[in-house]
């Protein structure tokens, strides 16, 4: 293992499973809690009757405890601390306690004292208010700590509030609230702390997390990763596109960019440097697939499940919607990456370094079941619950361990017994590693819980609304010369740019979860009423969901922070902000994607006002288009196609892209595909004049 490899593993467990090196009983400790949670929330899902504050209560409790065990408030890169100060325990114990306190006296507050706290449910309710805060600020970073203070600002400021003041009309909607109000709405009901994000972390999401630890300590991640290499590996610019496919295949497992890149990147970063890619462009390509893995489904980075609570739909209709754009994403970054390739003369890779396919999936052939029976159940029994499928799968899975490790044994010659032994430790190994995973997702719903509670409380969202309304009609009138329908078109572009800057902002310190909880809760009802969409009708809600959703996605790989790029050019040796930049470029394509999507919501098979509305023969042609006109974007903005576009071609290629996001009458498409056919051919033509590129200095 290098050095840059190593930094970039401690950079994910720092930042993603906590980044202390516990021994001795302290590490048994945090493997017994963890193993514990992994059996809870399995009982939880088989059981299916626990009452649903109590669910939330322990499920944040077990994460409060871990959080204050593995995470040290101060990370010092490469001086990981081997022992838990005294002051953690005990912040540990008392945020885990304020968890057990509620579930023990909520039968109490709801029932004899009609929702009303005492004292000492208030000293309770702001001590877990206060740790859970600090818990964030440690799993998270300070981003979601500091805007949770501030929305609790607003909620006690007012004519009657806390504190006293007035922020004016279009802000100050409330009269403000009392401390044990505020405790009150976040702490003791379900419509704060343990609102609906938490609800899902704790019943549906942790055992997603939970399949992909173990499916991939069964070795399918790696299985992936040489399938991949095989299928693609030999053709122009293999070791990417090699990237490119494992990436989107672990992406249906998975759901963080950032230990996606740590997992795949240490075998492709290498080899497409070693290919000829300079190391930020194969840092950088590498960030941009493992960024997009959180849209593949069925994982979605966890946010789909809440997607489908907030939407009040089938999960397998959120997942069978978000397929197509899936898979235009990742089929538009091959051809990225081929252009790529193109630009710098570079072939695939050796015959002689790349797995033989057929024997490369016979070896792992066995994984596709779990995969299979999962994915196919979720989207074909419309009966199935997610957690019911998940948690079957996660059975399924646990015996093929023993299996495959007492069959890998006993052709070793170590023996069954021992090969079960193995089995049980890898179980053990995947537990704790999902249940690590689960510690940010876990305090981040229950944080972000605390903006959606204010929100409630104080009507906040009315009033921002009634902000950007009076932009959007600013806009509006400026453009009312060119006609109502122009008029009205730019007004929702406008919107849509603000929501866009403001899931770019908020995604740079926080994770994708909870950037969508927060933008769905501030920002999605306020493009609804500004489009003129219906809040209620899922159909039409679905795009601005996932409008918001991949903008998130995309401040994974935006500078300045961009913690993916940062761990990839640990790997790869190259500038950490340069390859931001230059993953950024290769995201754009993302954004063009999800501005597609709200425009044409067939994209996400809606269509007559209900999902699911789109037929085969209906959705093949608009997917070509699609594809096309994401790859002319990709061509105009890489600033190459056959060859090294001119401005006047950058431009044609731009404007056929632009045509094709939204669609239009038939002759319009024909117009934009004949545009990127001219470009082509133009510089055909031109190339036949010009003698063949040199070869980069890395292959020479």
């Amino acid at each position: 293992m290098t050095d840059g490899e190593r930094r970039a593993i401690e950079m994910v467990e720092a930042a993603e499973t906590g980044g202390r090196k516990l021994g001795g009983w302290q590490r048994g400790l945090v493997t017994l809690v963890a193993v514990a949670w992994c059996l809870y929330q399995m009982y939880a899902a088989q059981v299916g009757n626990i009452d649903t504050l109590t669910l939330r209560a322990t499920h944040l409790g077990f994460a409060f405890f871990l959080a204050y065990l593995v995470f040290p408030h101060r990370k010092t890169p490469g001086q990981p601390q081997t022992r838990v100060p005294w002051y953690d325990w005990i912040l540990g114990i008392g945020a885990t306690g304020t968890a057990a306190y509620l579930i023990a006296q909520y039968p109490s507050i709801a029932n004899e004292q009609g929702g009303l706290l005492t004292g000492t449910d208030v000293w309770v309710g702001s001590g877990m208010i206060v740790l859970l805060l600090l818990a964030a600020w440690r799993t998270i970073g300070i981003a979601m700590p500091i805007v949770a203070g501030v929305f609790m600002l607003y909620a006690l400021t007012g004519p009657k509030g806390l504190i006293r003041g007035d922020l004016g009309p279009q802000l100050q909607l409330h009269a403000g609230q009392t401390w044990p109000q505020v405790v009150g709405q976040l702490f003791a009901n379900t419509e704060g702390i343990f609102g609906t994000a938490i609800g899902v972390s704790a019943q549906i999401v942790f055992l997603f997390v939970l399949f992909g630890a173990i499916f991939d300590k069964l070795g399918a991640g790696e299985w992936f990763m040489r399938v991949a290499q095989g299928v693609l590996g030999g053709f122009r610019g293999g070791a990417a596109k090699a990237s490119i496919l494992s990436s989107a295949l672990n992406g249906v497992i998975s759901g963080s960019a950032v230990s996606n890149v740590v997992t795949g990147g240490n075998i492709t970063i290498g080899t497409m440097v070693r290919t000829g890619y300079s190391r930020e462009k194969a840092g950088a390509i590498e960030v941009a697939s493992s960024s997009n893995g959180q849209l593949m489904p069925p994982v979605m980075g966890a946010a789909a499940f809440i997607m489908a609570q907030n939407l009040n739909i089938e999960y397998r209709s959120l997942i069978l919607a978000a397929a197509i754009p899936a898979f235009l994403c990742y089929g538009t970054l091959l051809v990225l990456a081929h252009i790529e390739a193109l630009k710098l003369g570079l072939k695939g890779l050796p015959k002689s370094e790349l797995p033989p396919v057929r024997r490369t999936l016979l070896s792992g052939w066995y994984y596709m079941l779990p995969l299979g029976y999962l994915i196919g159940t979720l989207t074909i029994n419309p009966e199935a619950t997610p957690e019911r499928v998940a948690l079957n799968t996660i059975f399924v899975m646990l015996v093929m361990m023993f299996v495959q490790e007492a069959i890998l044994a006993n052709r070793d010659g170590r023996g069954v017994g021992r090969g079960l032994l193995d089995g049980g430790k890898k179980i053990i190994e995947a537990f704790e590693g999902g249940a690590r995973s689960m510690i940010g997702i876990a305090i981040a719903t229950a944080a972000a819980g605390i903006i959606v509670g204010i929100v409630t409380i104080t009507g906040l969202g009315f009033g921002l609304a009634d902000i950007v309304q009076l932009a959007s009609d600013g806009v509006r009138n400026a453009f009312a010369f060119a006609g109502p329908q122009v008029a009205t078109f730019a007004s929702i572009v406008m919107v849509l740019l603000m929501a866009q800057l403001i899931a770019l902002i908020l995604g740079m310190g926080l994770p994708t979860t909870a950037n969508y909880i927060l933008m769905s809760a501030l920002i999605v009802p306020i493009i609804a009423k500004i489009a003129g969409l219906d809040p209620t009708n899922p159909a039409q809600m679905l795009p601005v969901h996932m409008f918001v959703f991949y903008f998130g996605i995309m401040a994974d790989s935006t500078p300045p922070v961009a913690l993916a790029a940062f761990a990839a050019a640990a790997i790869s040796g190259g500038n950490p902000v340069a390859t931001g930049v230059q993953a950024f470029q290769y995201e754009l394509r993302t954004a063009l994607l999800a501005y597609m999507m709200f425009f044409n919501p067939q994209l996400l098979l809606i269509a007559n006002g209900r999902l699911g509305g789109v037929t085969w023969t209906e959705a093949i042609p608009m997917i070509l288009f699609a594809f096309i006109g994401l790859v002319a974007f990709s061509a105009a903005t890489l600033r190459f196609l056959h060859r090294r576009t001119n401005s006047l071609q950058a431009l044609l290629l731009l404007v056929a892209a632009l045509i094709l996001i939204i669609p239009t009458h038939i002759l319009w498409n024909l117009a934009a595909l004949a545009l990127i056919a001219a470009v082509y051919f133009w510089q055909k033509a031109g190339s036949r004049a010009e003698p063949p590129a040199e070869p980069p200095a890395a292959l020479a």
